[in-house]
């Protein structure tokens, strides 16, 4: 791959409104760093993320599904062995009862090594009557609420890229050496099934799962043999200077991707389609998301389809639905069935976490287990009722145990909410949540396909 520097091939985005960039006091630093960056290797590889487009868009074709997880906004300090292995524990474990239950394969793909940035409400915080800027995460600024730490740095958009490139190299660590074999995966589930509160309600699948494993050894087949899988990266590509900085040129194709992840998306907050985000998304090869809150009319979602992926192709683009579990089943069946009218093959997945968030009465912002799980229904059910594809699920979730949303299985309350709230930004399932997740959404998918089957059925009887 060939350098496209941030002041040469992708400068169009610059002569339109960005929303939610930090104010650097300091142009000259700024570019410095930008310069730095610009000359750094590539975090992915082209042919990586044409990989990913290849797998979102059987996806689309309704013959995958996607398993989007990772936190809300990672941290510098964050980077260590045990974190990563934990967050790939958790995707593994979930793809697998995803994979068996869905009968399709699982598209795995991380909020993670470039989720370091967040989008604010409010440019400023103020308390005790000091004003300071927002922390925007450690990609810009400091948590600590001093002038020092919230003065936006552009030094740490190299830390941002380094701690990305240790991040990607433990993630493939564990996923090609052995980490990922797929026994392995099926115990750390029997033992969550065999712990938890409702383990119950799992049993009969995760029964199923080791029967399957069972009969694929007896075949010769050996499931221990596989021993490897795909994790992609992906993250918000919010701070443009960012992601054009580390924007080049494919030697093969001569076309531009955004090598800081596999898969980039856009922000409910900055989906103008007169804005700088959806034009540098439309001048990059690499799979597009956008979040689609609850908002968005259906010929605005065709537009960015006509900006985004005017031709029509498959795994280009993924809309993520944030409708909130009150509004998913009156909002999402226009857009689905506007967007199938029109001919348009986009990958149709749920976050089921943005939409559903709320205060406690401690102060801390939370999410219900029960919410987000309603949401997800919903869509399966509208997916369901139009026979379009629920393409996946987008979900902030972390490997470790910690009390940021309240309900699941091993249930979180609200009082609980201050033992381990570690989250700088917005709430995470924790791991027994984030499977607890995974086992009902299976049931969710099996339901359907049962369900589909029947009608097949009663069709060929008729």
């Amino acid at each position: 791959m060939t350098l496209a520097t941030h002041t040469t091939a992708v400068d169009s985005w610059r002569l339109l409104p960005a929303a939610q960039q930090p104010s650097y006091p300091d142009p000259v630093a700024l570019r410095s760093a930008l310069d730095d960056l610009a000359s750094y290797p590539p975090l992915v590889f082209a042919g990586e993320c044409d990989r990913l487009r290849d797998r979102i868009a059987d996806v689309a074709r309704g013959e995958a599904f996607v398993l989007q997880g990772g936190d809300c906004a990672e941290s510098f300090d964050a980077v260590s062995s045990d974190q990563v292995r934990d967050k790939v524990r958790t995707l593994l474990q979930m793809a697998a009862v995803l994979t068996y239950a869905s009968s399709v394969p699982v598209v795995k793909i991380g909020r993670i090594a470039g989720q370091y940035s967040k989008p604010r409400s409010n440019p400023t915080e103020i308390r005790d009557g000091v004003e300071l800027p927002v922390y925007r995460g450690d990609s810009v600024n400091g948590l600590a609420f001093t002038p020092e730490s919230r003065t936006p740095d552009p030094e740490r958009l190299k830390r941002m890229y380094h701690s990305s490139a240790a991040t990607l190299n433990l993630v493939r660590a564990f996923t090609t050496g052995g980490y990922a074999d797929l026994r392995q995966v099926h115990e750390w589930n029997r033992d969550f099934v065999a712990a938890s509160p409702v383990g119950e309600r799992y049993e009969r699948l995760a029964g199923d799962i080791d029967d399957a494993l069972t009969f694929l050894s007896a075949c010769g087949a050996d499931p221990a043999a596989v021993h490897s899988s795909e994790i992609f990266a992906s993250h918000e590509a919010l701070l443009l200077d960012y992601e054009a900085a580390l924007t080049r040129v494919d030697a093969r194709t001569g076309k531009l991707y955004d090598v800081s992840g596999h898969m980039v998306w856009i922000g409910e907050r900055t989906r103008q389609l007169d804005g700088a985000h959806v034009e540098f998304a439309s001048t990059v090869r690499n799979p597009i998301g956008v979040k689609l809150g609850p908002t968005t009319s259906a010929d605005e979602a065709m537009r960015l389809i006509d900006k985004l992926d005017p031709e029509r192709e498959p795994g280009r683009l993924t809309f993520i639905t944030r409708m909130g579990a009150r509004n998913v089943r009156e909002i999402l069946p226009e857009l689905i069935g506007k967007v199938t009218a029109e001919g348009a093959r986009p990958a149709w997945i749920c976050d089921p976490m943005h939409g559903n968030t709320f205060e406690a009465p401690s102060g801390h912002k939370t999410r219900h287990f029960d919410d987000v799980l309603d949401e997800v229904t919903g869509f399966f059910e509208v997916h369901r009722a139009l026979g379009t594809h629920p393409g996946g699920i987008h979900v902030e979730l972390t490997g470790d145990d910690v009390t940021e949303c309240v309900g699941g299985g091993a249930e979180v309350r609200l009082a609980d909410l201050g033992q381990r709230y570690e989250s700088a930004c917005d709430p995470r399932l924790n791991r027994k949540q984030s499977l607890d997740l995974a086992f009902r959404v299976a049931e969710l998918y099996r339901d359907r396909t049962a369900q589909g089957a029947a009608r097949r059925e009663a069709v060929r009887a008729a």
